[in-house]
């Protein structure tokens, strides 16, 4: 029997909420599967996919498994008998991370003839992003409402930027009461990061102090650094923990000072679909519409 495996994992925030997802596809038929975690990490949703794929396996199969996960490939081709031969080790005497998975995982590689490939995430392949979007919707099945109030204003922000450093562009649509407020702006020479970072900044100054709003923003960098990293940063000193200093720490710190203003709930809009969709593609056109600007 050949089959086409597909998986994907992970948490939001890492470690946080985590989902998982498998596509099965052998003899024209196809199977789905999907799971979740309330408290996990990326790379233990990876495994947790890969094993459940493998388990509902009824019989040896010649597998060709595609995964955008270089953890779990490196791992089961390359790092895993080393592990072992050590008795679940580093060289160092360090335990290996999610070695529990690891020595479920393999029994199960072993039972077929597998033949793991790398597939770059989102870049076009069809049931890459399918098997995304299926772990994605397990991990939202269990994740918490956002903390604001039915009703409150929702903030949008999208960057653009031709070069890193390069010119840039950001935008930001507000939309409360039914209202929809657009602002924008641009800078000759900047990176997407800081431009993500003004979006939010100036997205929130049009509202009063003391809103309640929902932010949503696809840039990672953001949402990871307003929800986890801002509070270790700033006890710090605004420092990273190998004492360099935090990139982009006077946007930071003014987003900090914002944030004391503001009741915010932040949502990582990434692959969100319906009506954030739109708004996050009008903050997109204002922000290309701002790059080409300096053209």
């Amino acid at each position: 029997m050949k089959v086409v495996i597909y998986t994907d994992g992970g948490a939001d925030p890492n470690p946080g909420v985590g989902g998982w997802a498998a596509i099965l596809q052998a003899d024209g038929q196809e199977k789905v599967l999907t799971g979740h975690d309330p408290w996990t990490t990326n790379n233990r949703m990876e495994l947790q996919a890969a094993i459940a794929a493998l388990q509902a396996l009824r019989r040896p199969a010649e597998v060709e498994f595609y995964t955008d996960s270089e953890y779990l490939r490196q791992g089961i081709t390359g790092w895993i008998e080393k592990w072992a031969a050590r008795s679940w080790v580093h060289k160092d005497g360090r335990p290996v991370a999610n070695a529990d998975l690891w020595r479920q995982l393999w029994p199960l590689t072993k039972q077929h003839t597998i033949y793991w490939h790398w597939v770059r995430g989102h870049t076009g392949d069809s049931l890459n992003e399918r098997v995304d979007q299926l772990a994605r919707q397990a991990r939202l099945e269990i994740t918490p409402a956002p903390g604001v109030a039915v009703g409150a204003p929702r903030l949008y922000v999208r960057s653009s930027c031709r070069g890193n450093p390069g010119p840039g562009g950001w935008g930001a649509v507000l939309e409360q009461d039914g209202e929809t407020v657009q602002t924008s702006g641009s800078d000759p020479r900047t990176t997407n990061n800081r431009m993500e970072l003004t979006a939010v900044i100036e997205g929130l100054r049009l509202l009063p102090s003391g809103s309640a709003v929902q932010v949503f923003t696809t840039s990672d960098y953001v949402y990871q650094g307003a929800t986890r990293w801002i509070h270790g940063w700033r006890q710090r000193e605004w420092k990273k923990p190998d004492g360099q200093p935090v990139s982009n720490q006077d946007l930071w710190q003014m987003l900090d000072q914002l944030m004391g203003l503001y009741t915010i709930s932040w949502v990582n809009a990434k692959g969100e679909a319906g009506q954030e969709t739109l708004a996050l593609h009008e903050a997109a056109t204002l922000a290309s519409t701002a790059t080409d600007s300096l053209a």
